[in-house]
C-alpha cells in the first residue's frame, strides 16, 4: 500500500496545535495539504481522533466523499467535495481538542485514507466503525499527529 504525504502549515508532525484549533479557542480545523493520492482512488476520507481520551478513542472530525483529485483544505473549511459527519461532541464538522485539564498531552491523529470505492458510514460513526469501513477499501493513507494539553 502506498503512502499519502499529509502535512499542515499550522503544526509539524508530533508538535503542539495552537489554542486557535482547540475547542476553547477559535475551534477551527487546521489547514492540511496532501500529495501522493493514487490515481485509482474513488474518494478520500479524513479522520481526526484522540486515542488518549478517557472514554476511549474520540472522533474530532470525520469527513467522507472528499474529491480524490484535491490536494488540501484551508483552515476552518470542509475538504473539497467532502461531507462532514457528526463528531464525538454530537456536532457536525470539526470539534477541536479538549482534553481534561492536567492530563499529559493528548495525541490527535489526522488520517487521510484513499479508498478504491466510496464508503457509507452512519451519520455519527464510532472510531471502530470508521476503521472497519476504510480497512478493506483503502489503497493508500497518510497520518499527521498533533499534540494538545490544557
Amino acid at each position: 500500500m502506498s503512502g499519502i504525504d499529509l502535512n499542515s502549515s499550522a503544526f509539524n508532525d508530533h508538535s503542539f496545535l495552537s489554542r486557535r484549533y482547540a475547542l476553547e479557542g477559535e475551534n477551527v480545523s487546521p489547514p492540511l495539504t496532501w500529495s501522493g493520492t493514487p490515481d485509482d482512488a474513488a474518494e478520500l476520507v479524513l479522520v481526526c481522533e484522540d486515542p488518549d481520551a478517557p472514554s476511549g478513542t474520540f472522533e474530532h472530525w470525520v469527513v467522507v466523499g472528499i474529491d480524490p483529485h484535491s490536494d488540501g483544505v484551508a483552515a476552518g473549511q470542509t475538504p473539497p467535495g467532502g461531507t462532514e459527519l457528526v463528531n464525538g461532541f454530537g456536532e457536525r464538522g470539526w470539534g477541536g481538542p479538549h482534553p481534561p485539564p492536567g492530563d499529559d498531552a493528548h495525541r490527535y491523529f489526522f488520517r487521510l485514507y484513499a479508498l478504491r470505492e466510496p464508503v457509507v458510514l452512519p451519520d455519527s460513526p464510532t472510531a471502530e466503525q470508521v476503521h472497519e469501513a476504510v480497512e478493506q477499501r483503502q489503497v493508500a493513507s497518510g497520518t499527521l499527529v498533533g499534540l494538545y494539553q490544557r
